[in-house]
């Protein structure tokens, strides 16, 4: 994933920055941005990367075969082993349903 490059601000727009951070709620103007009630259309998470380390990860040839021959929605092999792991995972974190005594 490309990183983007961020600059440092000029000297006019950090004080255009600090003038908008000084402003009381009430004194911004929000008419061209209408509150949005209706959710139904959202996609949770569709800005969201999580951040990917490049690892050398030796897996057995049968299960990296399975992976690559499942098709789901054009996902490479890759990302369908992570979200199976990140789902592994999840479930670790569950609190146990059953009551112990």
């Amino acid at each position: 994933m490309k990183q983007g490059t961020s600059r440092t601000p000029t000297p006019e727009q950090q004080a255009e920055l600090e003038k908008l951070a000084a402003l009381d709620d009430e004194a911004v103007d929000t008419s061209d941005a209408p509150e949005l009630s209706d959710w139904t259309g959202a996609k949770r998470g569709m800005f969201y990367r999580p951040v990917k380390r490049q690892l050398t990860l030796r897996l057995d040839a049968d299960v990296v075969d399975w992976f690559k021959t499942q098709a789901a929605s054009g996902d490479g092999y890759q990302t369908r082993i992570n979200r199976a792991l990140r789902e592994y995972v999840q479930q670790q974190f569950r609190p146990n349903r059953r009551s112990k005594g």
